[in-house]
């Protein structure tokens, strides 16, 4: 573990306040792909409105910024298989829309597959040199990958969760996160679902009965508990190796 040199920053948060380790914590950006956010994609061919995804682009946007200023830790995912969906059970494959399925042709490329344009992260978002990239095959960030080993080398035991879906990708690595130790914040008006019904009871679930999952905060909160940092506070945060995940 990192050696400890400046105190917890308070993010007010539901159901109370994130104890924040600068020392600790990571940022983690789930599934903001073009096959979800953009016309044409995979969500899309399912008869989501994309737009409602996209609400999160610039509140993430600033916090992505805000957290790279201070040389925080941020990860990556991006759901997706194999080219010849060797990693894809029928169960999944066999789902969604009855015209375009995973694999299937769309116009950025085939869906959902690993290597295709609309498989990687939207322009807005896309990674840096030094921020790993956890490629996964299910919907949660653990599940088949080396999220867990990546976050256990750097001493990491606090995410920072955005991304879509809320109810989906989102939830599920949340919840697979609690039960490995994990103490999570995520930033409501950084996650985004297609149901606005979703969004509403996806949030409160993660907070409910004292946190039973987690907290739940604005990027507003989040930035504003950040913001002593850059009045040259002392921090000491985690380093992550790229090489330990896939790019």
């Amino acid at each position: 573990m990192p050696a400890h040199s400046a105190p917890a920053l308070p993010v007010s948060a539901l159901p109370g306040p994130f104890p924040l380790d600068p020392a600790a914590m990571a940022l983690v950006l789930i599934d903001m792909q073009r096959d979800f956010l953009e016309p044409g994609g995979f969500g899309e061919s399912l008869g989501n409105d994309v737009g409602m995804l996209r609400r999160t682009i610039d509140p993430l946007r600033a916090v992505l910024a805000a957290t790279r200023a201070l040389g925080l830790p941020v990860l990556h995912t991006r759901e997706g298989h194999l080219p010849d969906l060797s990693d894809c059970p029928p169960s999944k494959l066999n789902r969604g829309a009855p015209t375009r399925r995973i694999g299937d042709p769309g116009p950025n490329g085939r869906i959902l597959v690993r290597g295709e344009y609309g498989h990687d992260i939207i322009d807005e978002l896309a990674p840096v040199d030094g921020e790993p990239v956890i490629d996964k095959p299910g919907k949660g960030a653990f599940y088949g990958t080396d999220f867990g080993e990546v976050l256990a080398a750097a001493g990491i035991t606090q995410l920072v969760v955005t991304g879509v879906t809320t109810e989906v990708c989102v939830h599920t690595t949340v919840r697979e996160a609690n039960d490995r130790g994990f103490d999570c914040l995520v930033l409501s008006d950084c996650v985004g679902s297609y149901f606005p019904e979703f969004q509403q009871a996806g949030l409160a679930m993660i907070s409910a009965q004292g946190g039973i999952f987690g907290w739940t905060a604005s990027s507003a909160d989040y930035l504003a508990a950040l913001a002593p940092l850059g009045g040259g506070a002392a921090i000491s945060p985690v380093a992550i190796s790229p090489a330990a995940a896939a790019r």
